[in-house]
């Protein structure tokens, strides 16, 4: 028996404010209705196992590239959620660049979010939501964003973080994500400082859970 999910997509670029606005409609529906039936999933936790690769080796993969992402394993999980199944999703570990042994249960709720630059991009997954939203956020302001969340939260420099924008993150986001705007059925500016898009989304959600 297929199971009552409901399953959100939120793509952009980089910096672009998915996961505040993806965090701000989670949170506030959390409060309503509880944690297990509002859940936020990040794309992010999908990056591919590099054990077999050094550090060094590692610092130089392409991470704004579909291939850098296991989005089979995603898809599986998807599928095994609206099953009613629950999934034991990777843990992801941004200063090793590599996942951790450990993962985290998922159990389906009722409304899953799910966050990422590429979500969009796979047709597969594309198919599994039932909303799908763009972020759109000018590029400046997503280095800036971006520079400011690697420093503190990352542990990166900001001379690497620049150097990563220049050479992989702005032709990728051009390559891969940009196209992907086409595909969604709500543009957002501003991200999660779009109040209104917040609200409109959560109503939308409200409804549902109601």
């Amino acid at each position: 028996m297929m199971n009552e999910i409901t399953i959100i997509g939120i793509a952009g670029a980089s910096g672009a404010g998915k996961s505040s606005l993806a965090n701000t409609v989670v949170n506030r529906l959390q409060k309503r209705y509880g944690e297990d039936q509002v859940v936020l999933l990040h794309e992010d936790a999908y990056y591919r196992s590099r054990d077999d690769l050094t550090f060094e080796q590692r610092e130089q993969i392409n991470y704004d590239h579909p291939d850098a992402l296991e989005h089979s394993l995603m898809l599986e999980h998807l599928n095994a959620l609206r099953q009613g199944h629950i999934v034991n999703v990777p843990q992801y570990d941004y200063a090793t660049h590599n996942r951790l042994p450990s993962t985290d249960t998922l159990v389906p709720p009722r409304v899953l979010v799910v966050e990422g630059i590429l979500i969009l991009h796979d047709p597969e997954i594309r198919s599994q939501l039932d909303l799908r939203l763009f972020v759109d956020v000018p590029l400046d302001i997503c280095l800036a964003r971006r520079i400011e969340r690697d420093v503190n939260q990352r542990g990166r420099t900001v001379d690497s973080v620049l150097e990563q924008f220049r050479n992989t993150v702005r032709p990728m986001y051009f390559q891969y994500i940009e196209p992907t705007r086409q595909q969604a059925d709500m543009i957002v500016p501003e991200g999660g400082e779009n109040e209104k898009a917040v609200e409109v989304l959560i109503s939308h959600l409200q409804k549902l859970l109601d």
